[in-house]
């Protein structure tokens, strides 16, 4: 069979790696020159199974209205006169009851504990180098209210199999020594030694050299103008690129274009609950002699991650609602270094910080949306928010199963749309 993928960043390029290896002829479209170049390109570099709570919650609404017109809060919602952001709000509430809540984190694990194995499977076939760390991921707590919740929530994940371990102030500084500078800030924190981090562009263009290997064909600088339907089936993916405008012929087709997915579907008739979500970081190049943390770490007052990527530090976080707007706001990045300073007050960076932003897609559950649309051959593969590069290898091995004719292994909801 032959598929189409539209996209190129981590989860439209595994999807092009498992779907090859089922025996598919592969295509993977995407406007970008280089695979992993938008919303994969710098993200926190986190593969958090058991941090995998969804925004979603009976605790957050309390700190939402907290955050409320402060520029450099966590979370920035700027209200637009956009009705598909009132919806996804408005069902944003619903997810936040306890019942949904519990099915959500249900949901969410069982993808992410089984993508964590498929990486992991894949790393060690492939040999893959992606400075990646499997010290696990230590969140640590500076407000007692919140380490009390945070207890309540390990215990929960525990339920579900995962190896959440609550500990004090003092353990935190041993799992990770650059902390001992804020060793009194600290109320405690939960660590999980089976998570890991890396990072998710160098994983991508890896990734994508060896589906290369397979046959696939990456056609980049290419924009996906419109998907034609024929009745109940896709006869063809109107792209303009180097080679001019053409119709992209295939038995069948992947949506994977995270964000950017409801734009492209929305003359189907297919209406996602998925809006974009602005996210920063700053890549720091540290110094050869700098401290600085080797534990991925996750700030939980400030909503923000630390990854060591070899000789860099990853920061990234926060949650800007503001639409398509890929504008870069100044004070949320001096946000981001003024944490950074805060608990690393002794590390030494060269050079200047490499600030990004990007957008995830966010769905109002956190849930992604996998699976096949009312259209027989049309597939879909997003919606993952902060969890792309988390459950990336699991989304793709899943879908390339179902669009094989085999069942998927993870007991996840994937949809029919």
């Amino acid at each position: 069979m032959k598929v189409v993928v539209l996209g190129a960043g981590v989860i439209g390029t595994t999807c092009a790696w498992y779907l090859a290896r089922a025996g598919h002829e592969v295509v993977v479209v995407d406007r970008q020159p280089l695979p992993g170049n938008e919303t994969s390109f710098a993200n926190g570099g986190q593969i958090s199974v058991s941090h995998a709570e969804p925004w979603a919650n009976p605790h957050v609404l309390p700190q939402v209205v907290r955050w409320l017109g402060k520029e450099d809060a966590p979370l920035l919602w700027r209200w637009r006169a956009d009705p598909d952001q009132f919806a996804w709000g408005l069902r944003f509430l619903r997810e936040c009851l306890p019942g949904r809540t519990q099915q959500n984190i249900a949901a969410i694990v069982a993808l992410a504990l089984y993508s964590r194995g498929r990486l992991q499977a894949l790393r060690q076939e492939l040999q893959l180098d992606y400075d990646q760390r499997e010290r696990g991921i230590l969140h640590i707590y500076t407000q007692p209210r919140a380490f009390a919740q945070a207890v309540e929530a390990a215990r929960t994940m525990r339920q579900f199999g995962l190896d959440r371990e609550t500990v004090n102030a003092g353990r935190c500084v041993e799992i990770e020594p650059a902390l001992a500078a804020v060793r009194d800030l600290l109320v405690g924190g939960d660590y999980t030694p089976s998570d890991e981090s890396g990072d998710a562009n160098k994983f991508t263009l890896a990734l994508a050299g060896k589906t290369g290997e397979l046959g696939v064909q990456f056609r980049l600088d290419s924009t996906v103008d419109r998907i034609v339907a024929d009745g109940d089936a896709i006869s063809g993916v109107r792209v303009s690129g180097p080679a001019g405008d053409e119709l992209l012929k295939a038995d069948a087709y992947v949506v994977a274009l995270g964000s950017y997915s409801p734009l492209l579907l929305r003359p189907l008739g297919i209406r996602l609950p998925l809006i974009p979500v602005k996210g920063y970081s700053a890549t720091l190049q540290l110094h050869e002699a700098s401290p600085g943390p080797t534990v991925s770490l996750t700030d939980d007052e400030h909503r923000l991650v630390f990854s060591r990527l070899g000789d860099r530090l990853r920061v990234a976080g926060t949650a800007e609602f503001s639409g398509y707007d890929l504008e870069m706001n100044r004070v949320r990045c001096a946000a981001l270094m003024r944490r950074t300073r805060q608990l690393f007050p002794e590390l030494r960076v060269a050079g200047e910080p490499q600030f990004w932003c990007g957008l995830r897609p966010a769905t109002p559950s956190n849930v992604p949306i996998i699976g096949r649309t009312r259209y027989t051959n049309l597939w879909l593969n997003t919606g993952h928010g902060t969890l792309g590069w988390t459950m990336a290898c699991g989304s793709a091995a899943a879908l390339a199963d179902l669009m094989s004719g085999r069942p998927a292994a993870p007991a996840f909801p994937f949809v029919q749309c």
